[in-house]
């Protein structure tokens, strides 16, 4: 059984940072590529930044140089370090794994199985 708890989200002003947390809870068997999606209200779930296996990592254009996503696999937590937030990164983050790889570019999020619970992430101008 896969379970992951993201914890670390709240409020900052414009051009703050945060770091959020992700615990995964998974048989020592299972390797997952795993990615960080966001949702604001009204809009669709959208991809953010994403892990392969190997470690290589994938952001969309949007948060290019401000966010970097990191697993560290001794402690089972994958991490997403925000930095110069903006107004407009405001929506709730949740991070996700697939034992396939997650394309940054993708649309479709219910082919991915596993989903944490959310956490919410405000940044007020």
């Amino acid at each position: 059984q896969t379970h992951l708890v993201e914890s670390g989200g709240g409020s900052v002003q414009a051009g703050g940072s945060l770091r959020l947390s992700c615990a995964v809870s998974k048989s020592p068997y299972s390797t997952y590529f795993m990615g960080w999606f966001r949702q604001a209200p009204g809009k669709e779930r959208e991809r953010v930044a994403v892990i392969d296996t190997d470690g290589t990592t994938h952001y969309v254009d949007s948060v290019k140089g401000r966010f970097t996503i990191s697993l560290d696999n001794a402690k089972n937590t994958l991490y997403l370090q925000m930095n110069n937030l903006k107004p407009e990164d405001t929506a709730m983050y949740y991070c996700a794994a697939d034992i396939v790889s997650i394309d940054i570019h993708g649309l479709l999020t219910d082919n991915i199985p596993y989903w944490g619970q959310g956490t919410q992430v405000t940044v007020s101008s």
